[in-house]
C-alpha cells in the first residue's frame, strides 16, 4: 500500500503553531485583565477605607487638617480609580482581540484539517479503485488462461 502524504502538511503544522501562539496570547491577556481588575478592586477598597476614615473624623473631635487630608486622599483615589478603569477597559479590549485571533486560528486549523481529511478520503477511494482493478485483472487472467491441470485432463 502506498503511504498517504498530505501535500499541505507543513501548512497544517504552521496552523497548529499559530493556534498555540494565539492560545498563549489569549491566556496572557486574560491574566492581565484579572490583574487589572484586582488593582481596581484594591483602589476601590482603599477609597472606601478613606471614606470610612473621613466619616470617623467627622464624628470625633474635629481636626480640620486630618479631615482635609482625608478628603484629598479620597479625591486622589477617585482619580486613580478612573485611570485604573481605563486600564481595565484596555485589558478587556486586548482580551477580546486575542479571543478573535484565537478563534480565527482555530477556524483556519479546522479548515486545513478538513482539507486533509478530504484528501485522505480521495486517496482511499483511489487506492480502493486500484485494488479492485488489480483483483479484476487477476480474476480475468485466471479465467482467460487455462491452467495446466485443465490441459492435462483434456489431452
Amino acid at each position: 500500500m502506498t503511504k498517504f502524504i498530505y501535500k499541505m502538511e507543513s501548512i497544517l503544522q504552521i496552523k497548529y503553531k499559530m493556534e498555540d501562539q494565539a492560545k498563549t496570547a489569549y491566556g496572557n491577556a486574560h491574566a492581565k485583565l484579572i490583574n487589572e481588575q484586582k488593582k481596581l478592586e484594591e483602589l476601590v477598597n482603599k477609597r472606601q477605607y478613606y471614606e470610612d476614615k473621613l466619616t470617623n473624623l467627622m464624628h470625633s473631635k474635629l481636626k480640620l487638617l486630618d479631615i482635609k487630608q482625608c478628603e484629598n486622599d479620597i479625591e486622589i483615589m477617585k482619580y486613580y480609580i478612573k485611570l485604573q478603569q481605563i486600564e481595565v477597559k484596555k485589558a478587556e479590549q486586548q482580551l477580546e482581540a486575542a479571543r478573535i485571533r484565537l478563534n480565527d486560528a482555530m477556524v483556519e486549523r479546522k479548515t486545513h484539517e478538513n482539507l486533509k481529511e478530504k484528501a485522505f478520503e480521495a486517496f482511499m477511494l483511489e487506492y480502493e479503485a486500484e485494488q479492485r482493478k488489480e483483483i479484476d485483472e487477476l480474476v480475468s487472467f485466471q479465467y482467460n488462461n487455462p491452467t495446466d491441470d485443465q490441459e492435462e485432463g483434456n489431452g
